[in-house]
């Protein structure tokens, strides 16, 4: 597991970090870390980075698998637990889109990392729109795995699920939440087990704060078009809202490429590691 050595105090936050720039915060072997610090390998503070935004109730370990391999792509890989999650709890301030942005762009300033690639899953693909549409030239590319589409149209049907989603959760009992989420997320017993792991770390209360965040990203916005380069990946039997119809929608819309992942659900970095790490390579890395 990587750890998060870094911490950026925030207002009702120790916001925990890590960034592959330091040799030892990443997990690797010794091996690995020489290898890494080679000259030429591109892992140090000029390469290129790309900050990791985890998924409403997970934490930065989702992301293991796809961040080790781009660290060794010669990327400069930064992790977060996002406020409110993972070893960024407690959290005392009220979850808002503008809050969790805020929480990133400062992060981004002090890490002094200048134009970056984001990388978002889920919430953090929503965060990671919000970021780009705010100030798209501070921002390289975007990756969006298993996440709305923030500006795209929603029908009624559409927007009364997001209004829903939150009264729904609080009827659910609190020793049933973690699993029930595992398994509407993910296909694979692994991954059903890590995620269970990860939402069972929040109380009921702080998920449906986090839940009630990300649905206020979504702004449908008519015109609107990603101004970076982007992918968007998903998984095949993602059944979440209404990622399914707004992701391809989306990549229509604005002419990206869409990777659909065979086998993956909603969480498609742990129920398909390996081929959703070839992708991000292929992209972010080129």
């Amino acid at each position: 597991m990587h750890s998060l050595p870094g911490q950026l105090t925030l207002g009702g936050c120790s916001l925990r970090y890590s960034d592959s720039v330091d040799a030892a915060d990443d997990g690797t072997d010794e091996a690995e870390r020489a290898d890494a610090s080679e000259p030429g390998s591109g892992t140090g503070a000029d390469a290129d980075a790309v900050v990791l935004l985890h998924g409403a109730g997970a934490d930065h370990t989702m992301f293991r698998r796809q961040a080790d391999a781009l660290r060794r792509a010669g990327l400069r890989v930064v992790l977060v637990d996002l406020r409110g999650h993972g070893a960024s709890r407690p959290n005392s301030t009220d979850l808002s889109p503008e809050l969790l942005a805020s929480d990133v762009e400062r992060l981004i300033a002090h890490l002094g990392l200048g134009r970056v690639s984001l990388l978002g899953h889920s919430l953090g693909g929503n965060l990671a729109q919000e970021l780009v549409r705010r100030s798209p030239e501070r921002f390289r590319s975007l990756v969006v795995l298993d996440s709305t589409w923030n500006a795209g149209p929603l029908g009624f049907l559409e927007r009364a699920g997001l209004r829903a989603a939150a009264p729904i959760l609080q009827l659910i009992p609190a020793r049933n939440l973690p699993k029930l989420m595992a398994d509407a997320s993910a296909v694979t017993a692994t991954a059903r087990a890590e995620l269970t792991r990860m939402f069972g770390a929040m109380s009921k209360r702080e998920f449906v704060a986090v839940w009630r965040a990300t649905t206020q990203f979504v702004r449908p916005t008519p015109g609107y078009r990603t101004p970076v380069p982007t992918l968007l990946v998903r998984g095949a039997s993602d059944s979440t809202g209404n990622i399914a119809r707004a992701m391809p929608a989306w990549a229509a819309a604005d002419g990206l490429t869409e990777l659909v992942v065979d086998g993956a659900g909603h969480v498609v970095t742990l129920d398909a590691p390996d081929e959703v790490s070839v992708a991000l390579v292929e992209f972010l890395g080129s």
